[in-house]
């Protein structure tokens, strides 16, 4: 496969994934009206995921460093099924869960004024938190899939280059994903 195939792949998959993230996120596609059991779940899933993840991406980073290729691609792998797993489990409870704010004592969709200044200042720092979560997980993904493409290949020079950025934005976006989880995990209400 040439280069410029591998870039459209990965460009059209990206897209793909932004487009549907944005539709069912959005509900331009109407949910269910009632939440199935399952969705309550899904949330903790994802932050296991994302802890899991973390904690690979750690391994793999010393397996790498430590010579041991053949542990670094297999923990690669496994690290990549975990967050397609998580991307789609996202996807799901985004789709079929209501809009949950942060702060939101009552679980009424709505801030109050004394539901603002019970959450502080701290609200500021989720935001922000949250903010580049985002940004950066949609951000990545191509990252992640040229990184892969060029491990594959062994094209270890290119798979260096890339890793360099990959890495560290996709564990940001892993150990982010986990505290995004427990900081709205109180304000639940379905």
């Amino acid at each position: 496969m040439n280069d410029k195939f591998i870039f459209r792949f990965v460009a059209a998959v990206s897209v793909f994934v932004f487009t549907v993230v944005l539709i069912l996120n959005r509900h331009l596609i109407p949910a269910p009206a009632i939440v199935p059991s399952f969705a309550h779940f899904l949330p903790k899933l994802n932050a296991i995921l994302n802890g899991t993840c973390s904690v690979l991406l750690l391994l793999s980073l010393y397996m790498i460093k430590n010579g041991n290729i053949t542990a670094h691609k297999r923990i690669n792998i496994l690290t990549f099924c975990l967050s397609s797993l998580f991307l789609v489990s996202y996807i799901l409870f985004h789709y079929l869960a209501p809009e949950t704010r942060y702060g939101d004592l009552n679980g009424d969709g709505q801030l109050s004024p004394e539901e603002i200044a019970a959450s502080g200042n701290i609200r500021y720092f989720y935001y922000v938190l949250l903010t580049s979560h985002i940004i950066l997980a949609a951000g990545v993904l191509p990252l992640i899939l040229l990184s892969f493409y060029r491990g594959l290949q062994m094209q270890v020079e290119k798979h260096k280059k890339l890793v360099r950025w990959t890495f560290p934005i996709w564990l940001y976006v892993t150990i982010t994903g986990v505290i995004v989880y427990l900081m709205i995990s109180p304000y639940y209400s379905f």
